[in-house]
């Protein structure tokens, strides 16, 4: 007896202490929420005009067609009305358990009780026949135009996986069963974690995905020995140690995109693939792009050609006295590795021996799940707020990507980390996704409008230097790399930008899952496999597809022999550092790790 009232009293003391903590926690969030800075309201969410145009087509449908509309309604009525009666023949039959559940797997309902328990398989059941209604309605609008049907479906998808049982407290067995068993503790800790959030990104929501603590650029990522050899207010110019005695005498050159950071090519030694084309014999230089602040308001995409490519160009070539290079490009670095091909093309100049472009669009045409957000809505909006901050902030790039997968980037670690108080886990590539960058307001905009949105590279409209360049002019051979399940260049627009390039040597490897897993893919792992075509990169992307050999493995290896033939007579490696170019300081180098000046939300 003595024992449960000593239980009790423990219980209701760490009640009170948690009530205590959350009324700490209430007024830090108050003054955390404070801190919001105001913005543009149409980056929020698409302009009204969607839904009208979902809302017009549904009517239309219902006077063209109104069979087919009572059709799905019924349907929807039946199994819903159907699955209300075996829930309550089960209830009265006395017996505490589901009525038959024929809802296809879904991991968000993972947790046992939705199988099992009346009330949360009645829920998640209900729900699931809800999804598919609507979304089935939506599919069956004829009269979108194909644009305006991506947009519906894809927005009316945000809303359906917003409104999921699991993200609510009252419908997460999950969050329930941990804050009985913890007696609420779990519920204080992910109050707490949701104020940390909250004060930390300046009264914005953004859910830390991995512990901040676990890792440090330089010390356990990207620690691949080099040397920053030349810097600019643009770039630091990273030469990589050989491991090798001999290297090949034609250097290569990586340009990472400048809207993410370059160590997702360097995280740690076993998925590295500076290190693997580094032991491979190569030698490797890396751009580390500035993390721009307000001050760089006015750089335009001919300010990253020039004092970026060109320059970088021009000093690889000068340290190693080559006089070609073969470069590469990854994602927006690509595009803009094909701008500035097609602009030395123009003016005559050779230095350019060979071009990897890895998941990169030059023909927006068809922009993929991205364009979504491509439409003047959005666009206009962001035009606005990066003209007041000087800048395109991180934090709208880093919302904008994330809700392309939703689920697993939004709400499943809002749910791990708010309604059941975990920690974030040490995961390299979660720690790298949040470590984002700024880009310049002219830069942003230029890109938005001139490529994206006006698709002026593929029209040939696009200027350089104040000269339009078009895809026919990169000639170089080249190898593109695009991934089979990418988000954010998905690989058929991929190909029909390489199809158009003028090059008569290309190669085409499309290699299985994703933006990044697909790019990393380190052959020790013997994950992702890829296609290959021995045919040439012409027609449609399924047809080139449907001729394609699988190989399993990684297309690294592929890529390396590729470049071998590309890369001239071995002959001494080359040691960072030398009177024309000292070492400025040890890799990752300065620019990747500091912190821009305050600007933009």
């Amino acid at each position: 007896m003595a024992t449960d009232e000593n239980d009790a009293g423990q219980k209701l003391q760490r009640l009170q202490e948690n009530l205590a903590r959350v009324e700490v926690l209430s007024q830090r969030l108050t003054a955390a929420l404070a801190r919001r800075k105001p913005y543009d309201g149409a980056l929020n969410g698409p302009s009204g005009d969607v839904y009208v145009k979902a809302a017009a087509a549904y009517f239309a449908e219902m006077m063209n067609n109104p069979a087919k509309i009572l059709e799905h309604q019924i349907s929807y009525w039946g199994k819903s009305l159907k699955h209300y009666v075996e829930a309550q023949q089960a209830l009265a039959k006395g017996d505490f358990r589901a009525p038959p559940d024929p809802t296809p797997k879904d991991r968000r309902f993972s947790n046992p009780l939705w199988e099992t328990h009346p009330a949360f398989n009645y829920i998640k059941q209900q729900y699931l026949l809800n999804a598919e209604a609507v979304a089935d309605a939506v599919s069956e609008l004829e009269t979108l135009d194909p644009a305006d049907r991506q947009r519906v479906e894809y927005f009316t998808r945000q809303i359906v996986d917003m409104f999921s049982p699991t993200n609510f407290l009252g419908t997460n067995p999950d969050a329930l069963e941990k804050a009985i068993a913890t007696d609420g503790e779990s519920l204080v800790t992910g109050l707490e974690n949701l104020v940390r959030d909250i004060e930390a990104n300046d009264g914005e929501m953004l859910v830390t995905l991995a512990d901040p603590k676990a890792f440090r650029v330089g010390e356990n990522l990207a620690t691949t020995p080099g040397s920053v050899v030349y810097r600019n207010r643009m770039l630091e110019l990273i030469q990589y140690a050989p491991t090798t005695e001999k290297v090949h005498a034609t250097p290569i050159l990586i340009f990472p995109p400048w809207i993410n950071k370059f160590y997702i090519m360097d995280l740690k030694p076993a998925n590295s693939l500076v290190k693997w084309i580094v032991d491979q014999g190569f030698t490797l230089f890396v751009v580390s792009w500035v993390n721009p602040d307000a001050s760089y308001a006015d750089v335009a995409l001919d300010d990253y050609i020039r004092d970026g490519y060109l320059r970088a160009m021009a000093e690889v070539r000068r340290i190693t006295g080559e006089k070609q290079i073969n470069a590469v490009g990854y994602c927006i670095a690509g595009t803009t590795l094909g701008l500035t091909l097609a602009h030395l093309e123009r003016a005559g100049d050779a230095s350019v021996k060979s071009a990897t472009f890895f998941t990169t669009l030059t023909d927006f045409s068809d922009p993929g799940e991205v364009g979504v957000f491509l439409n003047n809505d959005f666009v206009d909006g962001i035009e606005r707020q990066s003209c007041r901050d000087g800048i395109l902030s991180k934090m709208f790039m880093s919302r904008t990507f994330s809700f392309l997968r939703s689920n697993d980037l939004i709400y499943q670690p809002a749910i791990k980390s708010y309604m059941l108080g975990e920690a974030p886990p040490a995961f390299d590539l979660l720690y790298w996704n949040g470590d984002g960058t700024n880009l310049p307001a002219k830069m942003a905009i230029e890109y938005l409008r001139g490529l994206c949105q006006e698709d002026g590279f593929a029209k040939g409209t696009f200027p350089v230097f104040g000269e339009p360049v078009s895809l026919s002019q990169v000639k170089v051979p080249l190898c593109a790399i695009a991934c089979e399940t990418d988000h954010i260049a998905h690989w058929r627009g991929s190909f029909n930008g390489i199809k158009q390039m003028g090059s008569k040597d290309k190669t085409f490897i499309l290699s299985e899952s994703g933006h990044i897993a697909g790019i990393i893919n380190p052959p020790t792992k013997d994950k992702y496999g890829h296609y290959t075509n021995d045919g040439p990169v012409e027609g449609e992307p399924e047809a080139w597809k449907a001729g394609a050999v699988f190989h399993k493995g990684s297309w690294w290896p592929r890529w390396g022999e590729w470049l071998k033939k590309r890369s001239g007579k071995m002959v001494a490696a080359r040691v960072p550092g030398d009177s024309t170019n000292p070492v400025l300081c040890a890799a990752p180098g300065s620019y990747v790790v500091a912190v821009p000046a305050s600007g933009g939300v």
